[in-house]
């Protein structure tokens, strides 16, 4: 059966997409009309425009295409969900954000104390972690994906931390430069390592784990999150296998494995993009044949 019957809205999340247009028009306003209101503001770079414009249209994806509707259906497409948008869109968005505005929010006030607490490193990389890790125990899970609000704040939480986690590993702020080359790699294995309980868990599990991709009502339940109420009253559903082409099991193991092959491939390119720099560095030049992208040229 095709997603389709959910209809437009549940597809496509027009409101979503349109809260997206004006954060992306607020953001442009900033940092052109209002810049001159920010020390030592400059002009945007292609570079930041790109990233930026990138990180939006992967939020839409993520959170307002029909893979979001899809995530409610197929455990394997919630896990592609939260690496897109725990693992990519975050270093996106710090790298498009300019230093200048970037040192304007974190010098404010009530802010300064609380951003530097939160993102020491060792605190920033166990605090997303385990609220990842937190998340994907059945019984928290099913409990927040079958409510609105806790499931919303879930993820804003979880989407905070993971962009204070990315904070060390890619700001360009010279006083926030906390890991130096050695300790950046140690950092990214560190990530790797910490992720990967949770990946095990739902990748060796001998049976599906979660009453949301299993049990109809619970099911029913989560697809209101996504789904308004007036389409779902108007279908007789009997469980996620209606959409689903996958036994539930391996559609579980499937995602497990994507999470974990995403975030290798992400830590893997941030990783040799760190090697080279600090190669680079010690030979006291740039790399004529692979240059390193400016993000990622600062280390200590």
């Amino acid at each position: 059966m095709s997603i389709d019957i959910f209809g437009f809205r549940a597809l496509w999340s027009p409101y979503y997409f349109a809260a997206l247009v004006l954060i992306t028009v607020g953001y442009f306003w900033l940092v052109t009309k209002k810049r001159g209101q920010f020390s030592g503001s400059a002009s945007l770079t292609g570079k930041q425009i790109t990233y930026f414009l990138l990180a939006m249209i992967l939020l839409y994806v993520v959170k307002g295409s029909p893979l979001d509707l899809l995530s409610h259906i197929m455990f394997s497409a919630h896990m592609f969900q939260m690496a897109l948008l725990y693992l990519v869109i975050p270093p996106l968005f710090i790298i498009a954000i300019p230093d200048w505005l970037w040192r304007s929010f974190i010098n404010s006030r009530g802010v300064r104390g609380f951003f530097n607490f939160f993102t020491r490193p060792l605190f920033a990389l166990l605090l997303f972690n385990v609220l990842f890790s937190l998340y994907h125990i059945p019984l928290v899970f099913d409990f927040i994906k079958t409510g609105m609000w806790i499931h919303a704040g879930y993820t804003v939480l979880l989407f905070a931390t993971a962009i204070l986690m990315w904070f060390p590993l890619v700001n360009k702020l010279a006083e926030h430069e906390s890991l130096s080359g050695v300790k950046k790699v140690a950092y990214i294995f560190g990530s790797g390592i910490l992720m990967t309980p949770a990946c095990a868990l739902i990748i060796f599990a001998n049976a599906p784990l979660y009453d949301t991709f299993t049990n109809a009502e619970s099911w029913a339940s989560a697809m209101a999150l996504c789904v308004p109420a007036s389409a779902l009253s108007n279908l007789t559903l009997s469980g996620p296998e209606m959409f689903n082409g996958l036994p539930l099991l391996e559609d579980q193991q499937l995602g497990g494995v994507l999470m974990k092959v995403i975030q290798e491939i992400v830590l893997g390119y941030v990783l040799g993009v760190i090697f080279f720099a600090w190669f680079n560095k010690e030979n006291g030049g740039q790399n004529d044949i692979d240059p390193i992208p400016a993000e990622f040229q600062t280390v200590k």
